[in-house]
């Protein structure tokens, strides 16, 4: 179905790598999604999403990295508790329905936090509050595995809450918490449906890898510069809500 709407999926995958990007996470629930409802065997959609991920968020990962910004000893917990979780969540097996439910639940959840306010003060909320923030990332790095995701949509809320660190940190550490569980959970998909399958995905959505790499890009160096960050997080919270409500309506 990816051959038969190339350019129009093609521009989908484009639009949400640049709202995504501009706000510093990578869309692969909704890259799943809008595959769904292409009509794609659901068994290739976490393939074809998490790479898309990794594409997305390794440019601004790299980026943060080099700017000083990953707060690298608190991330490295969050990563090392949702990496292996994100590897056991691919390795899953899932029926059809249960995955479709899963992911428009997740992508309307993920329309409710990016209305989430973002606090742009420093670090400094409660102490049993941010402590208790790494118990966020085993949840969230399975179903990063299982659905697709990186998870970091809604690692980065809770984290605001708890004022775990400063704004641009916790955009530094979802990133990279969204790569790292998406790379482990492309690994575990691979195990569980075989290389051929993840060639064969790969093959056929390579127009949408491109499409996702200019996206990214765009998104993470111009958007945010053209429009308030404000209202690049409430246009892609009403197009996640829309694919995701589509996405249940049809199940």
């Amino acid at each position: 179905m990816i051959g038969a709407v190339p350019a129009l999926l093609a521009l989908a995958f484009l639009v949400t790598a640049l709202l995504y990007a501009s706000v510093g996470f990578g869309g692969g629930s909704t890259y799943a999604a809008l595959l769904a409802l292409s009509g794609l065997d659901y068994r290739l959609l976490p393939l074809v999403a998490l790479a898309c991920n990794i594409v997305v968020v390794a440019g601004s990962s790299i980026r943060f990295a080099r700017a000083g910004l990953t707060p690298w000893r608190r991330a490295a917990v969050l990563v090392g508790l949702g990496a292996p979780l994100s590897f056991l969540g691919g390795l899953t097996p899932i029926k059809e329905t249960t995955f479709l439910s899963l992911l428009g639940a997740s992508l309307v959840l993920t329309a409710v936090t990016m209305l989430i306010p973002v606090r742009e003060g420093a670090a400094g909320g409660p102490a049993r509050f941010a402590r208790w923030m790494p118990l966020a990332a085993a949840p969230l790095g399975y179903l990063a595995g299982l659905v697709g995701i990186g998870g970091g949509i809604f690692l980065a809320p809770l984290l605001h809450l708890a004022r775990w660190h400063e704004a641009r940190s916790i955009a530094a550490t979802a990133s990279l918490f969204i790569l790292v569980n998406s790379l482990f959970g492309l690994a575990g998909q691979m195990l569980k449906n075989g290389p051929d399958l993840f060639g064969q995905a790969i093959s056929a959505a390579l127009p949408l890898l491109v499409a996702v790499v200019i996206g990214g890009q765009v998104g993470s160096l111009l958007a945010a510069r053209l429009l308030p960050p404000k209202w690049i997080r409430w246009l892609t919270a009403l197009l996640v809500l829309v694919v995701g409500a589509r996405l249940l309506a049809g199940i």
